[in-house]
């Protein structure tokens, strides 16, 4: 397993250029991007995105996946038709920005079960989700895509959370793609290594090492985030945030080293996925330049020597 580090693009949203940041990443010998979604992205033209990868290759950058930003692609599993159409169409346009900026992957989180609405709901979503991803896949092979992403994320309304659904999940996937192999593209997870179970009284359930460790045969990227001991903030990797973090880089390496021969492709990227400062604010804006360059460096210094 080849393993190499990236950079999710959220963080420059409504106040830094794809320029801007493409010269930071390039500069600090960072080669692979995934692209964020923005409400843009959803209606842009395709010459936007075209343009785009343009100005990534010019720097010797690649555009490796896109993935969503913003839960916004969860109608699958509102039981309203209306929200369906709307995140099948939302989910579809992903697909074709990711051939357009050459991307081998894209995806998003699959959605979640509205609180107020009884949980028999999410066995009916997560078999909606699965229905449109399963055709969707079929789309993807024809723009050229290796795959298809999902998150497992932090808590039973948003699946797959546990291992027994991530393995449904994906299983779902690989079972169509096994009966239709030169018409689909194959299903893999988009990890996350702040991700854990926490119950309502705040006892773990599921480590965010043991979500991940049990994601690893079945992932092909992930992102590189820090957080609390209950799951509830994330944050990066500066002197004060290692202090009150839980996630350790060095034995986040060792998890990827150890678990070698699970992986189920050969090149893994780990996207270091942070917000940043606050947005919009005079004061802390022109400290994002700052704040991932020493994030960037805390990673190289773990995984590239």
């Amino acid at each position: 397993m080849n393993f190499q580090l990236g950079i999710k693009t959220d963080c420059i949203e409504t106040r830094y250029s794809f320029d801007w940041l493409f010269d930071l990443i390039a500069g600090e010998g960072i080669n692979n991007i995934q692209l964020g979604s923005f409400y843009e992205l959803y209606w842009l033209e395709d010459s936007y995105f075209t343009d785009l990868r343009a100005k990534a290759e010019d720097r010797g950058l690649r555009i490796r996946s896109v993935f969503t930003a913003h839960r916004e692609l969860g109608g699958f599993f509102y039981g309203d038709p209306r929200m369906e159409a709307a995140a099948r169409k939302g989910l579809e346009r992903l697909i074709e920005v990711g051939a357009l900026v050459g991307a081998d992957y894209a995806g998003s989180n699959p959605g979640a079960v509205y609180r107020d609405h009884p949980a028999a709901v999410k066995a009916a979503g997560t078999a909606c989700y699965l229905h449109h991803l399963k055709e969707l896949s079929r789309k993807a092979r024809t723009l050229g895509l290796q795959g298809l992403t999902m998150e497992p994320m932090s808590c039973l309304a948003e699946p797959p959370t546990t291992p027994e659904e991530m393995r449904h999940f994906i299983g779902e996937m690989q079972a169509d793609h096994a009966a239709h192999p030169d018409q689909t593209v194959p299903a893999y997870l988009c990890g996350d290594i702040s991700h854990g179970l926490c119950g309502p009284d705040q006892r773990i359930i599921h480590s965010n090492i043991e979500l991940f460790e049990a994601a690893i045969p079945m992932m092909c990227e992930f992102h590189i985030k820090n957080t609390d001991a209950v799951f509830g903030s994330t944050f990066g990797f500066g002197s004060g945030d290692r202090d009150r973090g839980i996630v350790d880089l060095a034995e986040l390496r060792k998890s990827c080293e150890r678990h070698a021969d699970a992986w189920p492709v050969d090149e893994v990227v780990g996207y270091l996925e942070i917000m940043g400062p606050k947005i919009g604010r005079d004061y802390s804006d022109p400290q994002l330049g700052p704040e991932l360059r020493s994030n960037l460096r805390a990673l190289k210094a773990v995984f590239n020597h």
